[in-house]
């Protein structure tokens, strides 16, 4: 599970940077910056979900505040 959850961040991460890249180059010509934070999003959502439901059935267990 942790590595799916490592995997997850750094798509995210990739997609940040990506989008930073086409907002440089394109100078706000094109909507490759849309797609690309588009699609973080869309990763930020599926990583929630995807906790919330390992959450559910057992996979992962919560830690408490130490």
């Amino acid at each position: 599970m942790k590595i799916i959850v490592a995997i997850a961040f750094l798509l995210i991460f990739l997609s940040l940077g990506s989008a930073l890249v086409y907002l440089m180059r394109d100078k706000g010509k094109s909507n490759r910056t849309v797609k690309a934070l588009a699609f973080r999003v869309g990763f930020s959502i599926s990583l929630f979900l995807l906790i919330l439901v390992a959450h559910h059935f057992g996979l992962i267990q919560p830690t408490g505040i130490r």
